[in-house]
């Protein structure tokens, strides 16, 4: 670009533009393309991260992931396709499993597609427990702790608590954000903690993520992608982004097209 110093807006203007067009800017390359300074351009993504914009991550920035409803509103977001990658996932659950089904509309999904087994299901989602008080080859046990109504999850010191006595076969996490270089993110401090917490004590870390959570970020950090085991995609996800997981040796499993 030869325009040189351009404007505050006009730079805001243009990483905005680059982040839509590539899914991911770093700071050393803006700042060539703009004649500026990285000081001057993490200056600016730190702007664009405080107005919800963007997340920043080490060298620059990534968009910022689309799951920041309600989980009542994220329920109804592309059930089918959900559906589909809780039929992947689940393909991993055998008899006499322990599973921690975390919170989050997919990891619902993936609690209505376990198969008919003699399986222990623990949650701290009120909504996954409801889905599943049915089941009687099912033994549920829940976490307690406070409830956050937005992610219907219960978190704080009794959850944790809770989650110290647990050693899962699987958690299926729920995050906001996945990305090869950001890792699994989301977008609760409180329930960040809770997710690595989990996550360090389990056997296997299994995330299930839409086409739109691929390839962005939310604020606070659950754990990096070589700490996953497992990743289900959808058909046609990002293959550089794909591959970039699988070299840090989590397996991939897709989801059947509908």
């Amino acid at each position: 670009m030869n325009t040189i110093n351009l404007l505050l807006k006009e730079r805001h203007a243009f990483i905005q533009q680059r982040l839509l067009a590539d899914g991911r800017v770093l700071a050393l390359d803006l700042a060539q393309q703009l004649n500026v300074s990285e000081d001057t351009i993490r200056r600016d993504l730190r702007d664009l991260a405080a107005a919800g914009l963007c997340t920043r991550v080490y060298g620059g920035a990534l968009p910022l992931s689309p799951a920041t409803g309600a989980l009542a509103e994220r329920r109804a977001q592309a059930p089918q396709r959900k559906a589909l990658l809780a039929q992947a996932a689940v393909s991993l659950v055998v008899a006499n499993s322990v599973l921690f089904i975390d919170a989050g509309s997919t990891n619902l999904a993936i609690a209505a597609a376990l198969p008919e087994l003699p399986l222990t299901v623990i949650t701290n989602a009120a909504a996954v427990a409801l889905a599943l008080q049915e089941r009687p080859a099912i033994e549920l046990i829940m976490v307690g702790g406070r409830v956050d109504r937005r992610t219907g999850a219960n978190l704080g010191a009794a959850a944790l608590r809770d989650a110290e006595r647990i050693r899962p076969d699987i958690f299926f996490l729920g995050g906001c954000g996945v990305d090869v270089d950001a890792g699994v993110t989301c977008f609760n401090y409180e329930e960040a903690e809770f997710k690595r917490s989990l996550a360090a004590i389990s056997k296997a870390v299994l995330v299930a993520a839409t086409g739109e959570k691929f390839g962005t970020a939310a604020p606070y950090a659950v754990l990096p992608a070589a700490h996953l085991t497992h990743l289900v995609l959808e058909p046609g996800t990002d293959k550089e982004q794909a591959q970039g997981f699988a070299r840090q040796g989590v397996q991939l499993l897709y989801a059947n097209a509908d």
